[in-house]
């Protein structure tokens, strides 16, 4: 087999965890956006490690451990060549929207069943993915501290956080990592994190990065807009129309510079700090190999400003999920 290449790497936290600058989110390979082939999907995550993609980001609630499956069909073999991160913490409830439990209990049962899934000794990056209001922070990562310390968990992170939260962990067992959606559409409650990670040393790991495909410059009109998608703000008839007019701007922009709205878009988001690092999902191959020629796009000062200013903070119509979702995220 070719030697891999060696993509731009960013450190994630003061512990010496490091991940290429674009991994891949795999969310989508559970059916969430479309209907997901097993056997396509195992291929897709072989190809991104040969095309030098190291960061695999997974949860136990991405089709309620098919996820973690199928990450670790592709991965036999070559699992010393990634970091594999997946997370805890969303529970299912038929009939009704996700629970959360942040138990220390829970916290050891929901790892050891992830390791099986997945069929590794350890966990990179082991997250919480959403707080559970009603155990302290503290009391779950202390938990989460003890599954480093017997060796089945690397480093530990926080998804959708708020700084206090964030600072309070911190303090029981240094974070690696904070994810959040953070992209052009979406950063206010990104950026004012970030202030928090930047000055504690963690590192931030930016999902949907591409505004769940509406940066990509595919999804033109309401009837491009099907399946999960259709349940978000951003893309139904109130929002589509502004933020259509947004991304229409990156298109232009991306024009300009001879690349794709996406690979300007992400450009631009790893042009932020050296702290980011992106996990765009996709379940196609092309795709992905559009979102790596991102790193080859270079932004300017200038060319990173103009475009913050085409889409300024704020200016997406919508909130970036369905009222029951945005109750969950930013605690």
């Amino acid at each position: 087999m070719a030697a891999q290449p060696k993509l731009q790497h960013r450190p994630l936290g003061k512990g010496g965890l490091s991940v290429s600058a674009i991994g891949l989110g795999c969310m989508s390979l559970s059916g969430i956006y479309g209907a997901a082939d097993d056997a396509v999907s195992e291929d897709l995550i072989r190809h991104a490690i040969d095309r030098g993609v190291d960061h695999f980001d997974s949860s136990d609630m991405y089709g309620w451990g098919h996820n973690e499956r199928v990450l670790g069909k592709a991965l036999k073999g070559r699992r010393d060549q990634v970091v594999l991160a997946t997370k805890f913490g969303q529970v299912e409830r038929p009939g009704q929207s996700n629970g959360v439990n942040g138990r220390p209990e829970y916290v050891i049962e929901a790892c050891e069943a992830s390791l099986k899934r997945l069929g590794v000794d350890v966990i990179d990056l082991y997250y919480q993915h959403r707080a559970d209001p009603a155990v302290p922070v503290e009391e779950t990562v202390g938990a989460m501290a003890k599954l480093v310390a017997q060796g089945k968990v690397r480093f530990l992170g926080l998804s959708e956080a708020a700084p206090d939260r964030i600072r309070r962990a911190h303090a029981v067992h240094p974070i690696a990592a904070v994810q959040t959606e953070y992209s052009l559409l979406y950063r206010q409650e990104a950026e004012e994190t970030r202030k928090t990670t930047v000055e504690l040393g963690i590192g931030f790991v930016a999902y949907s990065p591409l505004g769940r495909g509406f940066l990509t410059g595919a999804l033109k009109s309401l009837a491009d807009i099907d399946g999960r998608r259709a349940a978000h703000p951003r893309f139904q008839e109130a929002n589509f129309d502004t933020n259509r007019a947004l991304v229409a701007k990156i298109e232009t922009i991306a024009a300009e510079k001879g690349c794709t709205p996406s690979q300007v878009t992400l450009a631009w988001l790893l042009a932020q700090g050296p702290d980011v690092v992106a996990i765009p999902g996709t379940r196609h191959a092309n795709r992905l190999d559009e979102n790596i020629g991102a790193l080859d796009v270079a932004l300017t000062a200038v060319e990173v400003e103009r475009i913050s200013a085409a889409v300024p903070a704020g200016a997406a119509a919508g909130t970036r999920y369905p009222a029951g979702g945005m109750s969950a995220v930013y605690i």
